[in-house]
């Protein structure tokens, strides 16, 4: 059976996140309903990662079966026309080997998270990024966020209901930009506990406020203790920026 490659970009507003849940609207299960009007194989279309509900994705990469070989072209093309009502866009097809895996090849994961710091609330952006209403210090959250840098137990960043069979977890990038109102956390690891992104930002965003000094993020990480960090950032700022295999 061929194997194809799909890149993806959708806004998640609106589904329950990636994963199948019964009856109701998700990711996969839209690919997979958009796949079976297409070629009428019922197949399983495997992501690389996870997002929940009302994450987006810039670069989300899936993979999928069909039993009859078919051009790549002619797949991307028929999968949008099928998903025309709905927020998800096949970027790119490629057939690839059976051995490549769209989860269980990757070798690095890259997330951004938008937070808007500014008087009014959101309009045009209101499922897109974080309000936060109070002005925040950039410097204070980027020495915060050195503390996190690294292979640590990252239990109190860490979602109660996470299913990793570790908190250990090594974490490549946290890198927090401005631009005008805008704040952006760009942040890389091969992998990640479920709300570990959105705990970061929620904690980051204490000590942009001056709540937190930049010292408690390193004090909150070795307690081990989820209710040590700070609050979950809302899922809406969040974004499966790529994958890299």
């Amino acid at each position: 059976m061929p194997r194809y490659k799909l890149t993806l970009e959708y806004e998640g507003t609106g589904y329950v996140g990636w994963q199948h849940q019964p009856d109701l609207r998700s990711i996969q299960r839209t690919l997979e309903e958009a796949v079976f009007k297409f070629c009428q194989e019922q197949t399983e279309v495997y992501g690389s990662g996870r997002t929940d509900a009302g994450v987006h994705a810039l670069g989300q990469v899936a993979h999928v079966d069909l039993e009859k070989p078919q051009d790549p072209f002619k797949i991307q093309q028929a999968l949008n026309y099928y998903l025309a009502q709905e927020t998800i866009v096949v970027l790119a097809v490629e057939e690839v080997s059976q051995d490549f895996h769209a989860r269980f090849s990757a070798k690095k994961r890259r997330y951004i998270y938008k937070l808007i710091s500014r008087s009014g609330p959101l309009a045009l952006q209101r499922d897109l990024a974080w309000y936060v209403h109070r002005p925040l210090d950039l410097k204070a959250m980027e020495e915060g966020a050195r503390y996190l840098i690294g292979r640590h137990n990252f239990t109190t960043f860490r979602a109660a209901a996470c299913q990793s069979n570790s908190p250990l977890k090594t974490l490549n990038k946290l890198k927090i930009t401005q631009e005008g109102d805008v704040f952006t956390f760009d942040i890389e690891a091969p992998s990640f506990l479920h709300h570990q992104v959105r705990n970061f930002v929620g904690t980051l965003k204490l000590v942009g406020e001056g709540k937190w000094q930049p010292l408690d993020v390193k004090s909150a990480l070795e307690k081990q203790d989820r209710r040590q960090g700070g609050p979950t950032a809302p899922s809406g700022g969040l974004y499966f920026h790529s994958v890299h295999y």
